[in-house]
C-alpha cells in the first residue's frame, strides 16, 4: 500500500510491477524533444501517455493538472515538477493548478489563511521565478475552498466509490476523520475539472506525479470510468519520476531543514548545503582511485542531472570520471556548489517581481 501523505522506502521497479505502470524509456524514441527529466530516465513510469504524446504531435487539445498542496516551504525537490510544466506549455497544454487548501486543513491541520499565504509566497512565487507563464488564458489557478464547480463534481464522484474501496487504496480506519476521507474526492474532483463544459468539455488530462501520488491516479481512473456515461469523462494519463533524494541520503522534506534546499534561500546557504550532501565516495582516497565513486549514490551528482547540467555530454563525462576514480568528490562538490551558487542568484533577480504577480492571481 502505498500512502500519499506519508514518506515511504521507494522501490521503483517493485511498484511497477505492482501496479501495472508502463515504462517510458520504451517510448522515448517517439517523443518530440522529450525534456531532459525524461531523457535522463527522472521520469521513468507512466499510464497513457501515448495517448498523450499523440495530442502533442497533432496539436490536438489536452490538459495538465498538477495540484500544490501548501503545507511548506518549496525546495529544489518541487523543481522538477514546474521543469514538467514548463515543457508541456510549450507544447500548447492548458494548465490546471489546483491548490489544496481543504486537503492542507484535513491531512496537516493547515488553517486556510496560512495556506492562502503559503500558496502566494512559496508555490506560485517560484513557479513564475523559475519561468512558468501563469497569466496565459489556458491556465487555471484555484484554490480547493473556492471552486463550487470542483465541490460539485467532488459530490459527483463520491457516488462513485464506497468506504471499502478507499480503504483499500488508502488503508483508512474507523478512527480516520471525514475530512481526510473526502480529501482524495476532492484530488479526484481536480484531476477531472478541465474536462467539465466550462473549459471545453471532455478531453485527456496528464499528471505529472511521485510514485506516492498513484493512489489518487488509479482512483480517478476508475471514477472516470463510472461517469463516462454520464458526463463522457475521458480516464486521465500520468507520469511519474522519482524523488529527488535529501541532502543526508534520505527523502527530501519540507519539514526536516537538514535534508533539503528551500528556493527561498539566499545562494550563499543553497551553495553551503551542497557541501554537506552525502556523496558516493570511497572512505579513501586511495580506495577512490583503485575503485571508483558509487556515482548512483550520490546526492550531489543526483542535483547535477536533475537541475543543474543540461549538456548530456558534459554529464556523461562528469560521471565516467567519477565511476573511474579521476574526479575527486570535494571538487565535484565544490563545481555542484558554483552552480546551484549561480542557480539561486538567477530565481532571486525574478522572485520579487513574481511576487507581485502571484498576488493577483488567487
Amino acid at each position: 500500500m502505498i500512502d500519499p501523505w506519508a514518506s515511504f522506502s521507494v522501490d521503483y521497479d517493485k511498484l511497477v510491477n505492482q501496479f501495472g505502470i508502463q515504462v517510458i524509456s520504451d517510448m522515448i524514441g517517439d517523443i518530440e524533444n522529450p525534456g531532459r527529466l525524461m531523457k535522463r530516465g527522472v521520469i521513468f513510469g507512466h499510464r497513457d501517455f501515448d495517448i498523450i504524446n499523440k495530442k502533442i504531435n497533432g496539436n490536438e487539445e489536452f490538459a495538465v493538472v498538477t495540484g500544490m498542496m501548501p503545507s511548506g516551504q518549496m525546495h529544489i525537490g518541487h523543481k522538477m515538477v514546474v521543469d514538467q510544466l514548463k515543457w508541456y506549455q510549450d507544447k500548447g497544454a492548458m494548465l490546471s493548478l489546483p491548490i489544496a487548501d481543504m486537503e492542507a486543513y484535513a491531512a496537516r491541520d493547515m488553517s486556510f489563511e496560512k495556506a492562502r499565504e503559503i500558496t502566494i509566497n512559496e508555490y506560485l512565487t517560484n513557479y513564475i521565478a523559475l519561468g512558468l507563464d501563469l497569466e496565459k488564458d489556458n491556465v487555471n489557478i484555484y484554490l480547493q475552498s473556492q471552486n463550487e464547480d470542483l465541490h460539485r463534481l467532488a459530490f459527483k464522484a463520491s457516488r462513485k466509490t464506497n468506504f471499502n474501496e478507499l480503504k483499500a487504496i488508502y488503508g483508512f480506519t474507523p478512527s480516520t476523520n471525514i475530512a481526510h476521507v473526502q480529501a482524495p474526492l476532492l484530488q479526484v474532483a481536480d484531476i477531472l475539472l478541465p474536462q467539465i463544459e466550462e473549459f471545453g468539455g471532455p478531453k485527456k488530462v496528464v499528471v505529472p506525479v511521485g510514485i506516492d501520488q498513484d493512489p489518487h491516479i488509479r482512483l480517478t481512473r476508475d471514477i472516470a470510468h463510472k461517469l463516462s456515461e454520464e458526463l463522457g469523462f475521458i480516464a486521465p494519463a500520468s507520469t511519474y519520476h522519482r524523488f529527488l533524494t535529501g541532502l543526508s541520503g534520505d527523502k527530501m522534506s519540507s519539514s526536516k531543514p537538514s535534508t533539503a534546499i528551500y528556493l527561498n534561500e539566499d545562494s550563499e546557504t543553497a551553495a553551503k548545503k551542497v557541501k554537506t550532501a552525502k556523496t558516493g565516495g570511497r572512505e579513501s582516497l586511495k580506495e577512490q582511485q583503485e575503485l571508483g565513486g558509487e556515482v548512483d549514490k550520490c546526492v550531489v551528482y543526483e542535483m547535477l542531472v536533475y537541475h543543474l547540467i543540461d549538456d548530456d555530454a558534459e554529464l556523461e563525462k562528469i560521471r565516467q570520471e567519477c565511476l573511474d576514480g579521476t574526479l575527486r568528490c570535494g571538487d565535484c562538490k565544490a563545481h555542484a556548489s558554483e552552480l546551484m551558487a549561480k542557480m539561486f542568484d538567477d530565481l532571486s533577480d525574478k522572485q520579487e517581481e513574481a511576487r507581485e504577480i502571484a498576488e493577483t492571481l488567487i
